[in-house]
């Protein structure tokens, strides 16, 4: 080997750009879309969020794709279409999506018991509250894996509220990084349900839990499976566990302090490799990787010639799986929607406080990112931030200034 061959350095792995058109091409409005551009502008120079990334596409082409204010507040770097987000539970869209790989591999079935792949869950109890005291009681019947899809699982998390359960998370060591997924599950089937299963819905360290039961069937660390699986298939070459240092200067990043509440913002290291790889919110990615999975699951589990998932297994993840009586908690699940197998899915028209289309199926981010699928109107956005505090107030913003540049 020659010196020069020897001191080459190898390019990092690029993500294929989606295919783009003018927006008028595409049944979008240019005029309107300025306006949503310029919407963007006006909270940025509030101060309301540092900076932000906007595509939206239709028809299979990306119609609008921009990049506004800074990647991070504390330097004078702008915001870019290739900055690196932490999009934390949009991570666990592409997680269900393996555990139903693993469903149509023959390996799982949706009514299969948590237990089967993970006993600790064996001896779990339900709290009920009585006069300030904790009452444990027995499970009416297991939790299945379609419960923990569709949050019905009876699990919380330490973020829910701040219940007599979710103490209990917020005193564990959940949030430790460090701690094996196998070691996270472990902690998760110590602490009580806050209801019976299927009988609620809570937003939850569910996925997580899928997660683990993923390494167990598959025999393969999450990270592995998700990358052969579904990361690299789509070539979504930048969506990981972390980044590495020569990243840094292309990571996004929120203000030090709230601009709403003024309490320190406190996000996960990027650039720290993970021992806990977290299905339910551990990933980061740029917007192109994103927007090759939105394209994906609009076109119905294919992408490029690449099939990731059957068109009538994301088909049933897309659908509500909430039975009417399923009590609703919380208030991610805005009125008109109901809750799929690790997507949001609109059921009405109307009644939620904003547009959108019977159909579309959906999640978001802590930290701010958040996407949407229409299949109604052959339509995808992806939106990334990082702002916290913000994140209800600017996805409510996109839907309502995407569909009015919808023709």
């Amino acid at each position: 080997m020659n010196a020069q061959a020897a001191t080459r350095q190898v390019s990092p792995p690029q993500t294929p750009p989606l295919p783009e058109a003018r927006p008028e091409s595409l049944g979008l409005s240019p005029t309107r879309l300025a306006r949503m551009s310029d919407a963007f502008k006006r909270e940025i120079d509030k101060g309301t969020i540092p900076g932000v990334t906007v595509m939206v596409a239709r028809r299979g082409q990306i119609g609008w794709f921009e990049a506004l204010g800074r990647q991070d507040p504390a330097r004078s770097a702008p915001m870019t279409r290739d900055s690196i987000f932490r999009i934390y539970s949009m991570t666990k869209p592409i997680v269900s999506i393996g555990i139903m790989q693993l469903v149509e591999d023959g390996y799982l079935l949706l009514s299969e018991p948590l237990t089967k792949y993970i006993p600790e869950f064996a001896d779990q109890k339900v709290a009920i509250e009585n006069n300030g005291k904790l009452d444990l009681v027995p499970l009416a019947r297991p939790i299945t894996i379609q419960d923990l899809l569709r949050h019905t699982s009876g699990l919380t998390n330490d973020t829910a509220s701040n219940g007599p359960v979710q103490r209990m998370y917020q005193q564990s060591r959940i949030r430790d990084r460090s701690i094996s997924n196998a070691e996270h599950a472990a902690i998760v089937a110590g602490m009580p349900l806050v209801c019976q299963p299927g009988t609620e819905w809570n937003y939850s360290r569910s996925t997580d839990i899928l997660g683990r039961i993923i390494e167990v069937v598959s025999g393969k660390s999450l990270s592995a499976y998700l990358t052969e699986r579904i990361l690299a298939p789509l070539q979504m070459a930048e969506t990981a566990f972390h980044t590495g240092a020569e990243n840094a200067h292309r990571l996004a990043e929120p203000f030090a302090n709230d601009p709403w509440s003024g309490e320190p913002v406190k996000l996960i290291n990027m650039l720290e490799k993970p021992v806990y790889e977290s299905g339910g919110g551990g990933l980061v990615s740029t917007t192109m990787d994103y927007a090759r999975f939105c394209q994906m699951l609009l076109n119905g589990g294919t992408l490029e010639g690449m099939r990731i998932i059957g068109r009538k297994t994301l088909r049933a993840m897309a659908s509500n799986h909430l039975d009417p009586s399923v009590k609703i908690g919380g208030t991610l699940l805005q009125p008109g929607h109901g809750f799929g197998l690790g997507f949001a899915v609109r059921t009405h028209e109307g009644m939620a406080p904003f547009a959108g289309s019977i159909g579309q199926f959906f999640w978001s981010g802590m930290a701010g990112t958040f996407f949407w699928i229409d299949p109604a109107e052959e339509l995808f956005a992806v939106f990334m931030s990082q702002g916290p505090g913000q994140r209800e107030h600017l996805r409510t913003l996109l839907r309502s200034l995407v569909y009015a540049a919808v023709e």
